[in-house]
């Protein structure tokens, strides 16, 4: 079975969606889903992005089966680590994707952050901080959204060009296959070709230095946006030989 390794629903504070309308969205589409609602425990606001875990398998455990699965986006960042991994230890998550949502304290969201620095000075310090979260956090399952600051910061050109950030991306590509970290193809932006070929470009580095394995997720908040590209994804990944993959009690699982 198809999966969609990257669902967020009601549990996250930017979706409204669900469970039971995004488990017909799935059926309608013949694929699985891997709910991983936002975890960011650094979020300046104590009430959002963030929320009780033990409330949300009471909720959604009557759901799981072979086709619901039941992970976490963890937020990730070099001063919460120990209470990150604590949090993973503690529940029996079927999946954890590590994402970079902040950057110099700023949500890489918050325009404020664009305001001082150069796209280049901005890229170069995000891959920076990807490389030291990873390196804080090497038990995550897989990596989300390479290109998250893509999708936000106010550059005419929004993309990431390997070229220009071949030493930051091969070192967080080499951290990820050394600590076994999937790497995700994110497929929100695939649908923009521009944004298809400058991440492509990525994943054949990531296949060159001895990947394998992708995670292929919608980061879907609304029902409309589950398994948006997944075809696109699924492409890519069989177009460069990676194997997908989803995680079942932490462990990969092959999609065939």
């Amino acid at each position: 079975m198809i999966f969609d390794t990257h669902i967020h629903t009601s549990f996250s504070s930017d979706s409204k969606m669900n469970i039971k309308d995004a488990l017909d969205k799935a059926k309608a589409l013949g694929i699985g889903l891997v709910i991983t609602d936002h975890m960011d425990l650094n979020y300046p606001d104590k009430d959002k992005f963030k929320f009780p875990v033990a409330d949300f398998f009471k909720s959604y455990e009557p759901y799981k089966s072979s086709s619901l699965l039941l992970g976490i986006e963890l937020g990730m960042d070099t001063g919460y680590e120990a209470e990150n991994k604590n949090l993973i230890d503690t529940y029996n998550f079927d999946e954890v994707i590590g994402s970079q949502h902040f950057l110099h304290g700023f949500d890489i969201y918050d325009a404020s952050l664009y305001r001082e620095k150069t796209k280049v000075e901005l890229f170069r310090d995000y891959f920076l901080e990807i490389i030291a979260s990873l390196k804080t956090h090497s038990y995550i399952d897989t990596l989300g959204h390479i290109d998250f600051i893509s999708r936000y910061c106010p550059f005419e050109d929004k993309e990431i060009y390997y070229n220009d950030y071949c030493d930051y991306i091969d070192e967080i590509i080499k951290l990820c296959i050394n600590y076994d970290i999937s790497l995700e193809i994110n497929t929100r932006r695939l649908g923009m070709a521009k944004s298809l070929n400058s991440l492509v470009s990525i994943y054949k580095r990531y296949k060159e230095l001895g990947g394998n394995y992708v995670t292929i997720g919608s980061d879907a908040h609304t029902v409309d946006s589950i398994g948006l590209n997944l075809d696109k994804g699924f492409q890519i990944a069989e177009s460069l030989g990676l194997k997908p993959i989803y995680f079942k009690n932490r462990s990969s699982e092959y999609i065939k």
